[in-house]
């Protein structure tokens, strides 16, 4: 249950976010369930500002999960560009496809048959549940949880997976009713995404900086992380899997890239054709006899 101060932070956050929301176009009723499930898949791990024109053009094309199911592997690939991690792209499709046989390309509106679907986990499955359907439950992701140990117990976010204590905070501190708990979990997290970031939050420009116990402590180990740092992407297994996908998503349609342009990619031919078979496990690619690889059709 929220006391004075949680419902005085609450009220804060509700103005704030009325005047300060992102213009993003899934967002204010413009989109469809499908179209919000879209835009949480392919914002996991990528800047928003890089998501808008890719949901955009993925929507124009694939506007619900039948046409998605419908579509061929090589364009979803394509059209995925580099948002990075595409194998994200064909378990959209997947999900497209149960979608469509199971619920008649309708979403199905329980949280249990949401993250029962591929690809979906609890915060996509939440996200869409509150953003989506208008359902009051806790939506836990990266910045929510930086927004919540900041401003209500006065610690900074470690990262790593979500506890249970920072699980029973989100949940005791939802607001009761339906619509005011979409808000809340909109601007907390807008908060945490554009003013409370992780290393260099704008306390002065924060709408509750009167009210954050983090501030009050004198923001004790800002930036501090529990994970480990991340990973360099130069030289990395991540960098000649993209170059590969690249090289195929510049072909025509249907069209091979022959071994020999395969090997002028990357010079250690080892790592080139670990990262070639790992692309093929994942169904990105597809490996023909004489070496050659084109998308999966």
């Amino acid at each position: 249950m929220m006391n004075d101060t949680d419902t005085d932070i609450a009220l804060r956050l509700a103005a704030w976010w009325e005047s300060n929301a992102r213009d993003l176009p899934w967002r204010f009723g413009r989109a469809t369930a499908w179209g919000v499930l879209v835009s949480e898949v392919m914002s996991q791990q990528t800047q928003m500002s890089r998501v808008v024109p890719y949901w955009t053009a993925w929507m124009e094309r694939w506007p619900d999960a039948r046409a998605l199911a419908a579509a061929p592997k090589a364009e979803v690939i394509t059209a995925w560009g580099r948002l990075g991690y595409p194998r994200r792209a064909l378990r959209l499709q997947e999900c497209a496809r149960t979608v469509a046989e199971r619920y008649d390309g309708e979403l199905p509106r329980t949280y249990d048959e949401l993250v029962a679907l591929p690809g979906v986990g609890d915060y996509t499955a939440s996200a869409v549940m509150s953003f989506a359907f208008g359902e009051r439950i806790a939506v836990i992701d990266t910045n929510i949880r930086r927004v919540l140990a900041r401003a209500f117990r006065g610690e900074e976010s470690l990262g790593g997976s979500a506890s249970q204590v920072e699980r029973e905070m989100a949940r005791r501190l939802l607001p009761e009713s339906d619509k005011v708990s979409v808000v809340w979990n909109q601007a907390v997290m807008e908060l945490g995404a554009t003013v409370c970031m992780a290393k260099a939050p704008l306390c002065e420009s924060c709408p509750i900086a009167g009210q954050c116990a983090f501030l009050r402590n004198g923001r004790p180990g800002l930036g501090q992380r529990r994970t480990r740092p991340r990973q360099r992407f130069q030289g990395t297994d991540r960098q000649v899997r993209g170059l590969v996908l690249e090289a195929l998503r510049g072909l025509p349609s249907g069209g091979t890239l022959e071994r020999a342009r395969v090997e002028r990619l990357w010079e250690d031919r080892v790592q080139l054709d670990a990262c070639v078979a790992s692309l093929d496990d994942d169904g990105l690619v597809e490996m023909l006899p004489d070496g050659s690889l084109r998308l999966p059709e």
